[in-house]
């Protein structure tokens, strides 16, 4: 189908050693997000082309899939009143939301990993039809963080009035791992748009890092997130023994979500409507097209993992249908038992796909990626028809990894590929390449000592930027920013041309009180790279630490767009006060502010 979309861009060379922000760690938030890198190289200038898409369609509904985009829900229409159930979003926009950076706001998001929109969200799923009496699409992929594979099975059964998805996560390893699932709804908001979920009590998070429990609605206009103020979560306490959670709209109209109990979670987003929250919007989904999100998840809130055995699978349905209410604005209480009467009645809510969970997979019509396939022939995953991971999708990024297993050597300059087997085989590297891989192996276990006493073995027989930078990164997380910036600063010199490079160089500069030397380098950058939003913001963050307040007033003056601005990245709001004070009001194209 054609959309509107700007490309993800390219994925970054240098793997995440960071572990991901989170405002109150539980046991399961990973050390870091190895192996992966960041995909930051993105831009706003959206064109329209081609996207590969999987349509189901019944007597009732429509749903598009677009298994190159995490396998995206991206559309659900009611065919009675041809009307779309989901926030279709009229461009596919990335912006830093994600774990690994780019996310698109819309449709239904699947996210498995650790608390944040997961890894793949952006990437390629496999999709293949399954033996089964009517359509049934599979969606399934091998996520590399924590191990697992995850399977999506949608399907619109005859007469179905109802979307039917059913969910199967599977470990693979003999030990248990910390597990995080949560379906991200998107729908329409109006100011008039009401939720409800079976519950009175909820936990409030305002971005204040802390969570607040209170009751639901409790404060008046609480359940309608077109009024509020301020961007905000509510993780609902769910006392009923079905699971669900709706948005309506004036007329009564909109969506319901179900599941079967083991999908326990649920929650609502709004973004408010301060400038800060409705500038948000508009910078996802253009002028006009605001939205919010009704959530079902594992946990009871997304700060939480749930512990999977080993070699164990976890299944759960999930069903989408078309909602309508006949007094939407009455009492709450009064509202919510009618939802739940409905919910309660829905003919498919307990339609548990799990005949077709084990089924073989009949036609493959999307490709996802070779990893998992990789993992197969390393033994951490077994042969299975359900979810074929075939030779035929090892691609150039996996040929270095099998040139390991096979020959017991890892030649070239290979990605960042994490895993028990992948930790034993490179014990037993000496080259400074397979030194490098072993100590982001020993990162992603957490033995960053072991880690970082591996990089520095490398690095005396060979200077290279990998391992530069390696070292650099583990010094700033340990607030190390003099030696990181030393470090950066010749790792730069080696690989002028990775802009993720220079973009880290810059900030440690800043960080260890070096703003001159940021500048300098700045200066010496090509067009491309000086032009890039995120290097503008460092310059102007150099120029305002070094004095230069003509420098600082040219940039924000000329205006300053940074595509990779963070979610909560205060940056242009602090530059803006530090350079102007409060003499000049905060333009609303600088305006990013969550509360």
């Amino acid at each position: 189908m054609k959309l509107t979309i700007a490309d993800a861009g390219p994925v970054s060379p240098l793997p995440i050693l960071r572990p991901p922000a989170v405002a109150i760690p539980d046991f399961g938030h990973p050390p870091s997000l190895l192996p992966y890198g960041r995909r930051d190289s993105y831009g706003r200038e959206p064109a329209e082309r081609e996207v590969p898409s999987v349509t189901l369609e019944n007597e009732h509904l429509r749903a598009v899939f677009l298994p190159g985009l995490g396998g995206r829900l991206w559309s659900l229409v009611d065919l009675a009143t041809g009307r779309e159930l989901l926030h279709r979003n009229p461009v596919i926009q990335p912006a830093n939301l994600a774990l690994r950076d780019a996310w698109f706001a819309g449709g239904v998001e699947w996210n498995l990993g650790t608390t944040g929109h997961w890894p793949l969200t952006c990437d390629p799923l496999h999709a293949a039809w399954v033996e089964a009496p009517y359509p049934v699409l599979r969606l399934y992929e091998y996520e590399r963080m924590r191990g697992l594979v995850v399977q999506i099975d949608a399907s619109l059964p005859p007469g179905s009035p109802a979307l039917v998805v059913s969910v199967t996560v599977g470990n693979p390893r003999p030990e248990s791992v910390p597990v995080y699932w949560w379906s991200n709804i998107a729908v329409p908001q109006t100011p008039r748009t009401r939720v409800l979920a079976p519950a009175d009590r909820a936990e409030h998070f305002g971005y204040t890092q802390r969570l607040t429990t209170v009751p639901y609605p409790g404060e008046p206009g609480a359940d309608y997130p077109g009024l509020w103020r301020s961007a905000a979560d509510y993780f609902f306490r769910i006392t009923s023994d079905v699971p669900w959670i709706a948005a309506v709209d004036d007329d009564g109209y909109g969506l319901l979500h179900t599941s079967t109990s083991r999908l326990k979670g649920r929650k609502l987003f709004g973004w408010g409507v301060s400038p800060g929250g409705t500038h948000w919007q508009s910078w996802l989904s253009g002028p006009g097209a605001p939205y919010l999100e009704i959530q079902a998840g594992l946990a009871r809130t997304q700060l939480e993992h749930l512990p999977i055995p080993g070699e164990t699978a976890w299944t759960w349905t999930e069903t989408y249908s078309p909602l309508t209410l006949r007094r939407p604005h009455g009492p709450y209480d009064q509202v919510r038992a009618a939802a739940d009467v409905i919910a309660r009645a829905l003919p498919w809510r307990s339609a548990h796909l799990g005949p077709w969970t084990d089924q073989p997979v009949t036609e493959v019509i999307h490709r996802g990626s070779g990893w998992g396939a990789l993992e197969r022939r390393a033994g951490g995953l077994p042969e299975s028809a359900a979810t074929p991971f075939a030779d035929d999708t090892l691609g150039p990024e996996q040929r270095p990894w099998l040139t390991l297993l096979e020959k017991g050597e890892l030649p070239g300059e290979a990605v960042c590929v994490v895993g028990p087997r992948w930790l034993s085989l490179l014990r037993t590297a000496r080259d400074w390449h397979g030194r490098y891989h072993l100590g982001l192996n020993l990162w992603a276990v957490g033995d960053r000592t072991g880690a970082v006493g591996v990089w520095g073995e490398a690095l005396a027989g060979r200077r290279h930027p990998l391992l530069l930078r390696a070292l650099a990164e583990a010094g700033r997380i340990e607030g190390d920013d003099a030696t990181a910036a030393a470090l950066l600063l010749e790792a730069h010199a080696l690989a002028p041309a990775v802009r993720p490079l220079t973009v880290e160089t810059l900030a440690a500069l800043i960080a260890a009180g070096r703003p001159a030397e940021a500048l300098d380098l700045v200066d010496r950058l090509p067009p491309g790279d000086r032009a890039h939003g995120r290097v503008r913001l460092l310059e102007a963050q150099a120029a305002s630490a070094a004095g230069d307040r003509a420098r600082t007033g040219r940039i924000l003056e000329t205006g300053l767009i940074v595509p990779d601005l963070r979610e909560g990245e205060d940056a242009l709001h602090d530059l803006w006060l530090t350079h102007h004070g409060q003499n000049l009001p905060l333009p609303p194209a600088y305006d990013f502010r969550m509360g």
